[in-house]
């Protein structure tokens, strides 16, 4: 399943929760279940700006419709015709380039920040960095190969995330056994552990993640 395909079927999982509860949505009932209203409205909001980022046409208006003196049901009302909108992009193909483009170069900055860091001796927080964005690209990969990243809205530890992108056949088991090393460089620094590397191994480690993610785009 490609990144269209997994995006689309999340906008339409989100579309088909409201369709469910449409008969509810004009009445009285739904006005009286505000815990169904803040889901349903929580749930859009997260797959538009997951799909589409916060500062996409999509996610401003999701963003105006939500700051809006309206009721909850009115509100989901209109927030559902940018899901219908947005889904309708996703399947036209319209979006899926842009994305890959942005993914690509802000993991690229990213990086660059991190080899700046490195090169200017602060090896802790280029690794840090370099880490994150490893991270995020693993999220960015589970979307894009159809494995699952959260659960219940709670994104999975990273490695978790990498035992279950080589279980898919998304990487091989050694580019698994490379991303343990690098998250546990990663966790070093994080945690302060700053005798456990070497500034080289850093200059290293963001080299090795460069790698990835040109030969496992997102």
């Amino acid at each position: 399943m490609g990144v269209s395909d997994t995006f689309s079927a999340q906008l339409a999982d989100v579309i088909g929760q409201y369709d469910a509860d449409l008969v509810r949505i004009n009445s009285s009932e739904w006005e009286a279940s505000a815990q169904a209203s803040v889901a349903f409205l929580t749930r859009a909001r997260a797959v538009i700006e997951r799909v589409a980022g916060s500062a996409s046409p999509y996610g401003e208006q999701c963003t105006d419709i939500l700051s809006e003196n309206a009721t909850e049901a009115y509100k989901a009302n209109r927030l559902v015709g940018v899901l219908h909108s947005l889904r309708a992009d996703v399947d036209g193909g319209y979006l899926e380039t842009v994305a890959q483009l942005i993914h690509g170069e802000v993991f690229s900055d990213f990086l660059e920040m991190a080899d700046h860091l490195c090169e200017e001796g602060y090896k802790d927080a280029a690794a840090v960095i370099a880490g994150s964005a490893l991270e995020s690209h693993l999220r960015a990969l589970a979307v894009r190969t159809g494995v699952d990243w959260e659960t219940e809205g709670r994104p999975h530890k990273a490695d978790r995330l990498n035992a279950d992108l080589a279980k898919s056949g998304a990487y091989s088991g050694l580019d698994q056994k490379s991303v343990t090393g690098w998250l546990g460089l990663r966790n070093d620094a994080a945690h302060g552990n700053y005798d456990a590397y070497a500034q080289q191994q850093v200059r290293l480690l963001v080299a090795s993640i460069r790698d990835f993610i040109s030969r496992r785009p997102a």
